[in-house]
Parts: C-alpha cells; sequence; structure tokens
C-alpha cells in the first residue's frame, strides 16, 4: 500500500504536464514512466509514418523505448 500511496504522490506532483521519470534499475539513470513499444513499428508498412510516431514520442516527452531484434524480423528495430 504504501508504495502504491508514493507513486500516486509522484504523479500527483507532476503538474506541469510532464510524464513522471522513473529509476530504471540499478543504474541510477531516470527514464519516463510512460513507455513507446516498439512491436507495433515493423507492421506499419510505411517507415517515414513509423518514424514519425516515434519522433512524436521523443517530443511528449518518452525517454523509454521497448524493442527487440526479434520484433518483425529486425524491421522494428531498423526503424
Amino acid at each position: 500500500m504504501a508504495t502504491t500511496k508514493a507513486r500516486r504522490t509522484t504523479i500527483a506532483r507532476t503538474n506541469n504536464g510532464e510524464i513522471p521519470r522513473r529509476p530504471f534499475g540499478p543504474s541510477g539513470e531516470m527514464v519516463s514512466a510512460l513507455a513507446l513499444g516498439g512491436y507495433h513499428l515493423g507492421t506499419i508498412g510505411n517507415q517515414r509514418e513509423a518514424i514519425r510516431i516515434v519522433h512524436g514520442a521523443i517530443d511528449a516527452g518518452i525517454t523509454f523505448l521497448d524493442n527487440a531484434w526479434e520484433y518483425n524480423d529486425g524491421e522494428s528495430e531498423e526503424i
């Protein structure tokens, strides 16, 4: 329960429109609490549109992207 309350407090303090940040494991790096999943990028069929989605996410404050070479035979990772 205390963990949930702490998370709510962190999010509640972010009233400036920024995406809250969370620590990325033991690295000490802070990443956005929301991530862009990359699997779908290789299914779009239009590389320009897929790149537009990535740029839009970055412009919105996303700093955590989840991707893997296994997604769509590496197409998602290439994009």
